[in-house]
């Protein structure tokens, strides 16, 4: 069974939406673009919005990200928020869903959700029960990676999350995306086939806004 990796670094990784580095050529196979708040550069922030715009036209652009809010980036905290805020428009003008990084700024994040008119995605959820039910109250969708595989308190907050807003990612980890598949399966008590099914729903629901 193929199983969709919501947020991959792997280039051998056609099923799933491949995070394109800003040096990278345009992949023949789904990916992200955005700028991360680590990748902003001082004084060059609008060659960095002209080059994403460039990425974001292309027809195998799924998705505008990382992007978001990083308490531990150099940038300053205005300059990240007037970035994630020109990607949340572009997102709205291009109708392609944003993954969002974040860094001990979620309730910052969740401020911009109304500036939003497309899916909003937390990649590499690992955050307390509190963050997870305020981020599905504001109608954001979660994404794992390979710490549900041994976070006892991610698996509990995870066992809790509605099926209908999770996605299963890699990241840039070396884990097998299917091992993630099995071990939220048996935390959600339901097969594999089913989680699969359901995950690419949601993947449908994003890219229909």
């Amino acid at each position: 069974m193929d199983f969709f990796d919501f947020h991959h670094h792997k280039k051998d990784r056609a099923f799933g939406i491949y995070n394109l580095d800003c040096h990278d050529p345009v992949p023949d196979f789904p990916y992200s673009a955005g700028i991360h708040p680590k990748d902003i550069v001082s004084g060059g922030m609008e060659m960095q919005l002209i080059q994403l715009k460039e990425l974001a036209s292309h027809k195998l652009c799924v998705a505008i990200g990382e992007c978001g809010l990083d308490a531990m980036a150099e940038a300053d905290k205005d300059v990240q928020e007037e970035i994630f805020l020109k990607q949340i428009l572009l997102s709205n003008e291009t109708r392609k869903p944003l993954i969002i990084h974040c860094v001990r700024k979620y309730y910052e994040v969740i401020a911009f959700r109304k500036k939003a008119e497309q899916a909003m995605v937390i990649h590499g959820f690992n955050k307390k029960q509190g963050i997870a039910d305020d981020l599905i109250r504001n109608n954001f969708y979660l994404s794992f990676g390979k710490a549900v595989l041994y976070n006892l308190s991610l698996q509990d907050t995870l066992r809790t999350v509605p099926m209908n807003r999770i996605f299963l990612e890699t990241d840039d980890a070396d884990v097998d995306i299917g091992e993630l598949y099995q071990k939220t399966a048996a935390i959600k008590g339901i097969p594999v086939e089913k989680l699969s099914e359901q995950i690419r729903e949601n993947l449908a629901q994003i890219q229909n806004g």
